[in-house]
């Protein structure tokens, strides 16, 4: 079975978020970046207790430049075998993914795993992008998946219950929730994680479909406004929140 996990560089919860060049980019100046969690946590962590329970490989690939290489070999110290990085600025969503499926059409994998989403731009986007690009089913926001042979089962939540769905392979995964548990590198893990194979190639020619015209910061909250009874809360409600 071999699986390619895609993970991207996302600034910790904890940093302390500014805007450069005119607020159109992120000022990364002093900012720890680790593994986007749901990468970490739910898409490569299945994907090695997958290829430990069937045998195969997980790669890790990530869009980025050498700023990258630091987070890829947390993902090697976690357990995967190898990791590629495409050396190319992560401009937009789309360009992402054409960067990955262009890699990876030549490369015969079995799945192609990827959080739902990442934790600073939260589009829940790229996975799909990758599918479509490939011409390969997907499967979003999945809380669980088993192989028996060359069929996945999955389950995903919906309103109201849980789809389960089979689809074989190759097929792409978004992984949400469920999926399974974080592990935490031990000392073999990191220790082998500095002679694995982390091969850079250059970004294949791929148009861009947006472009970033600034950021913004969410307005500072506002102290808390106590009272006392529930007309003067309806009020409050009513002519100052406008929310009713």
């Amino acid at each position: 079975m071999k699986i390619l996990v895609c993970i991207s560089k996302a600034p910790d919860t904890t940093a302390k978020i500014a805007f450069t060049d005119g607020d159109t980019k992120f000022d990364e100046g002093g900012v720890q970046f680790i593994v986007n969690p749901y990468d970490e946590w739910y898409a490569l962590v299945r994907g090695l207790e997958l290829k430990e329970a069937n045998g195969g490989t997980v790669t890790v690939l990530n869009v980025g430049g050498a700023d990258s290489d630091p987070i890829i070999r947390k993902a090697l110290a976690i357990g995967a075998d190898d990791a590629v990085r495409i050396d190319a600025e992560t401009i937009d969503a789309l360009y992402v993914a054409k960067q990955i499926a262009n890699y990876a059409k030549e490369q015969g994998y079995d799945m192609i795993l990827a959080g739902k989403e990442t934790i600073d731009y939260n589009g829940s986007q790229v996975a799909g992008m990758i599918a479509e690009l490939m011409d390969a089913p997907y499967v979003s926001l999945a809380s669980k998946l088993d192989m028996n042979g060359n069929t996945a089962t999955i389950e995903r939540e919906i309103e109201g219950g849980v789809e389960v769905i089979e689809v074989n392979t190759p097929f792409v995964l978004s992984a949400a929730k469920g999926m399974s548990e974080a592990r935490i590198p031990n000392m073999r893990g990191i220790m082998a994680a500095r002679s694995k194979p982390l091969t850079v190639v250059p970004a294949s020619e791929a148009s861009t479909s947006t472009a970033i015209k600034g950021f913004t910061l969410p307005p500072a909250k506002s102290g808390c406004k106590f009272v006392d009874t529930a007309e003067e809360l309806v009020e409050l409600l009513h002519n100052e929140a406008k929310a009713i």
